[in-house]
């Protein structure tokens, strides 16, 4: 359904009812995914850096994963989308729009939060054919911070022990692994997503552990299709379109084998 002001409004997973703007980027796979990937703490306070239409954060509320969320967003016009969203499925007080910079030290207060959740910009500034849409380009491209922005500012957000989970472009892996490092993340486990099993990676999922001790779990690749007619979707991926979790054996400690692994 599209409204007046460039809004179309879609019913997405769980329900939800989510404006979307029609000159930007939609609800897609990489959201959809990260949200997934998340492990759950009914409990957790988190934040997460780019916030866009509010549907990662709204995911993981209403999946109680998180206790709360912030939502930081440094365009308006999309800060204030989240707040339309996060009043239209009735999650005030769970879901929180914040308008701001990441690279800001004062953007968000207080330094002790369980979750840090990012989509980021895959694309440097200058890289690829720019988008007519504005909204678009700030989206796809590091107008407004790196992923040495984004991995600093979860550095500082995080408490010990604290988890940060990012969706990423594969080729821009060792930038993303060098920046949770230097920021004391570290990379606890990774997951790449193809879109069946003759095709090459096209995202790449990471948890990583504020203050953790070296060492990563790689998992099996997560096939969107079993094969390349893409007519269906793989089991695994239907499991998390049903759950909204991942299975059995992708380290997201819902196997008894995985409990305590991967800390």
């Amino acid at each position: 359904m599209t409204s007046p002001d460039g809004l179309r409004l879609d019913t997405v997973n769980e329900d939800l009812k989510l404006y979307q703007y029609r000159d930007g980027l939609t609800f897609g796979t990489d959201a959809l995914l990260l949200a997934a990937y998340v492990r759950g703490d009914a409990g957790a306070r988190a934040i997460e850096f780019g916030g866009g239409t509010g549907i990662v954060s709204l995911l993981l509320a209403v999946r109680n994963k998180v206790k709360t969320i912030l939502s930081l967003e440094a365009q308006t016009e999309y800060a204030e989308l989240i707040e339309r969203n996060v009043a239209l499925n009735g999650l005030q007080g769970r879901v929180i729009s914040v308008y701001g910079d990441l690279r800001e030290s004062d953007a968000v207060s207080g330094d002790c939060y369980d979750l840090v959740v990012t989509n980021p910009p895959y694309l440097p500034v200058g890289a690829g054919f720019p988008n007519l849409s504005d909204k678009k380009n700030a989206a796809r491209r590091e107008l407004r911070g790196g992923i040495f922005d984004f991995c600093r500012s979860a550095g500082e957000k995080l408490r010990t022990g604290g988890r940060f989970y990012c969706v990423y472009l594969p080729d821009r892996l060792p930038d993303l692994l060098t920046a949770m490092r230097g920021a004391g993340i570290e990379a606890k486990r990774l997951t790449v997503v193809s879109a069946d099993p003759a095709a090459l990676p096209s995202l790449v999922l990471v948890e990583g552990r504020r203050g953790g001790a070296p060492g990563m779990k790689m998992t099996r690749p997560l096939f969107l299709f079993s094969d390349g007619r893409h007519e269906a979707p793989s089991p695994e991926m239907q499991f998390i379109l049903d759950t909204g979790d991942f299975p059995v054996g992708f380290g997201n400690g819902t196997d008894p084998k995985e409990k305590g692994k991967n800390q």
